[in-house]
């Protein structure tokens, strides 16, 4: 006897469709043989699934089984196929309906009294069953229901127990599907708790990280302790635009790929903001692992990595974040494949200025030596911080400004901004794959960012006073376009350039003293 059930296997964070053979000889004592390249939590699939049958009342097979995971190149991971497993077991005996089974996927780890436990990348399953010709809805554990019903035009069927899946299948009993509200679900949790209005002063901190938010650049904040670094940071999500349902979409599969996905919450509705202490491995903050699953940076994904106290983090740690930061992707190769993970973030660092972090500070004084500053700023390496649009010095706050009962500006009237800059964007990268400023490429440059004999001048005079790159060039390019649409103005004007090489000279000045 013979029997085929569909379910998934997880690949990073996407899913892959693995069909169930379930085959039990005629005759012989019963042994259990799984094959399909299973890893050690499938393997020891079996043994969970002979107890959650026994316990819940249904007799196990009697003679030899065999049950293969096809196709059979392809590793398998994880507990998610024990209720397929069990319902392939439970059908030898032809209690199921074979052409509803056809039409439902069915994925969920056991207990051993047969009560479902929730599983990962759920989501990323259920996306593959919508976009599947054959298979109509999918049967989850029901602490993973809310988390699949997101997903339109399937039918999710919520498991509690190896005997609901067993009577929904056999017709015996009426499992009605989750009802999706993503947009309800979406809505009511697309809420910040923190505004901008908290920091008192940094009026000038403020405006560079509107023309970050506004743009899509990368921001580097220098400044002594205390000064509010972190506060600007954190509330810079409240200033971005509102994620989309696709954006929420595209980073929950990567947390449901992790299993940080909440049931009472299951959509990840506000821009996630991810700050990895300054001790992680590439291997956590790029991703990796055999088979290689995402790293800080893909949960940062349509949001923002701060990396406080930048200079501690090892070197060669921070250097495998250029090629994502250009491509807004991360590619993880091993022998037997290749992994590809979004990473589409604004990078936010933030660092002190010497080893104590007082210098240049006028109410301390830095004891720190030439050749410690000189040691602890060449822990940053020039192709990365090239690679950072906005260099902001961050001074520290009067009494005055602390003490007076005057809110600073609010998130809600700089958002107002950024979405007007935004939508000049949009229009202008219409037909383009450029979506912000920060996108563009050399001949996107060249086409909007076009300068007067004046703006000629004043930039080729930063060049040579400065000593900056070409991709420095092209930066601050960028920078006054994005300035410029703030201004709601056509042309880069003298006063956008003069604003955009403020935001790059002071890596100049740092390093180099």
């Amino acid at each position: 006897m013979l029997v085929k059930l569909k379910t998934f296997s997880l690949q990073g964070i996407e899913a892959v469709e693995v069909e169930v053979e379930v085959d039990m000889a005629s005759c012989g004592k019963p042994n259990f043989t799984l094959v399909g390249l299973p890893e050690a939590a499938v393997k020891e699939s079996t043994h969970r699934v002979l107890r959650a049958l026994q316990n819940s009342g249904f007799r196990p097979p009697m003679h030899p089984v065999v049950i293969n995971l096809a196709p059979a190149d392809l590793p398998k991971q994880a507990a998610s196929f024990d209720l397929s497993i069990a319902l392939g077991m439970a059908n030898l005996s032809q209690t199921l309906d074979t052409e509803k089974m056809a039409r439902y996927a069915v994925v969920g780890e056991l207990a051993l009294d047969g009560t479902t436990r929730p599983c990962r990348g759920v989501l990323a399953m259920t996306l593959a069953t919508a976009k599947s010709n054959h298979l109509k809805g999918i049967l989850v554990p029901l602490e993973n229901a809310g988390e699949a019903a997101v997903v339109e035009d399937v039918e999710v069927i919520p498991i509690s127990h190896l005997s609901e899946a067993i009577g929904f299948l056999s017709g015996n009993l009426t499992i009605e599907p989750v009802q999706g509200h993503a947009e309800e679900l979406f809505a009511q949790n697309c809420q910040y708790d923190m505004d901008f209005a908290d920091v008192r002063g940094q009026e000038l901190a403020k405006r560079a990280l509107t023309i970050a938010a506004s743009g899509g650049h990368n921001v580097l904040m220098i400044g002594p302790p205390g000064t509010g670094k972190t506060m600007l940071a954190k509330r810079f999500l409240t200033i971005l635009p509102p994620m989309t349902l696709a954006e929420a979409l595209e980073t929950t599969q990567v947390f449901s790929a992790l299993g940080h996905t909440r049931a009472d919450v299951p959509i990840v509705a506000t821009r996630p903001i991810r700050e990895p202490h300054h001790t992680i491995s590439q291997a956590g903050l790029v991703g990796g692992g055999s088979p290689p699953t995402p790293g800080e940076i893909s949960m940062a994904h349509n949001g923002v990595l701060f990396l406080d106290e930048l200079p501690e983090f090892n070197r060669r740690t921070l250097e495998v974040l250029r090629q994502p930061l250009e491509d807004g992707r991360v590619t993880i190769a091993r022998v037997s494949r290749a992994s590809t993970f979004p990473a589409n973030f604004i990078l936010i660092a933030a660092l002190n200025p010497c080893p104590c972090g007082y210098r240049n500070d006028p109410r301390r004084t830095c004891r720190c030596t030439p050749v410690q500053i000189e040691r602890y700023m060449s822990r940053i390496s020039g192709p990365l911080l090239d690679r950072i649009d906005i260099h902001l010095e961050v001074p520290p706050v009067d009494y005055q400004e602390l003490a007076s009962g005057r809110p600073g500006t609010s998130s809600a009237t700089i958002r107002e901004q950024v979405l007007d800059a935004r939508a000049i964007q949009t229009a202008r990268f219409r037909r383009a794959k450029a979506r912000y400023n920060a996108d563009m490429n050399h001949r996107q440059i060249q086409a909007w960012c076009k300068l007067d004999t004046e703006g000629h001048r004043i930039l080729e005079n930063a060049m040579t006073e400065y000593g900056l790159s070409a991709r420095a060039h092209d930066k601050i390019l960028r920078i006054a376009r994005t300035v410029a649409d703030l201004d709601h103005a056509e042309n880069i004007l003298p006063d956008h350039l003069y604003e955009a090489i403020t935001y790059r000279t002071l890596d100049r000045k740092i390093w180099n003293e």
